[in-house]
């Protein structure tokens, strides 16, 4: 009677503990994002910035269905100090009136993980996304400075890290296009550059299975 006892506590400790390493039907999983974005715009953040890359930093979560479908929600934000420039012949030249440049999008994107194995989880994913472009200088005039938002769109392609049972590590590279924001005028009008967008690598910390 002991030894059935046993043998019977023991499957069912087994099959409990199989059904626990089993990924949800449903999951939400909240992360913190970190990016560096090479900027399509590349003269005119070169002459703003003195380089043409920057960091976003910022979180979201996703929302995973059968451990293959996922949906996801992020918010990020990028700020840098420079100085408005202009542009004659394909050299710009830096005016000394400084400037603050925000950049904050918010994307919403759709995607596929591929299952590599149990710690291995490659994705693809593409979406839609909303950029609010903000530039102020304390020496410019009220109508010099600019707020505005537009529509863009993402694609993004990595793998995704199971470090532990509930944190995972998400590397990936994304493509956006933002345009109707830049070249409406100063140096990114005068460099012919109207994309807000770029090429960025990804890290993403998320919590939970």
């Amino acid at each position: 009677m002991r030894v059935g006892a046993l043998l019977l506590l023991g499957s069912l400790f087994a099959a409990t503990a199989s059904a626990d390493d089993r990924p949800p039907t449903f999951a939400i999983r909240p992360f913190f994002l970190f990016a560096e974005q090479s900027f399509a715009a590349v003269d005119t953040f070169d002459a703003t910035f003195g380089h043409s890359y920057g960091p976003f930093f910022g979180g979201g979560g996703q929302v995973v269905i059968h451990d293959r479908f996922v949906v996801e929600v992020s918010a990020s934000r990028f700020q840098e100090d420079g100085q408005r420039a202009f542009l004659s012949n394909g050299v710009s030249y830096p005016l000394g009136i400084p400037l603050t440049a925000t950049i904050t999008p918010i994307e919403v994107t759709a995607g596929y993980r591929f299952r590599l194995s149990s710690r291995v989880r490659p994705y693809v994913a593409a979406g839609v996304g909303t950029w609010s472009y903000k530039e102020t200088s304390s020496f410019a005039d009220p109508g010099d400075n600019v707020d505005t938002r537009h529509v863009g769109w993402v694609v993004n392609g990595g793998a995704e890290f199971r470090l532990h049972r509930w944190i995972g590590l998400a590397v990936d590279a994304e493509y956006s296009h933002v345009p109707g924001i830049l070249g409406q005028g100063g140096i990114s009008q005068q460099a012919g550059e109207s994309d807000l967008g770029g090429v960025a690598g990804r890290f993403k910390v998320i919590i939970g299975r």
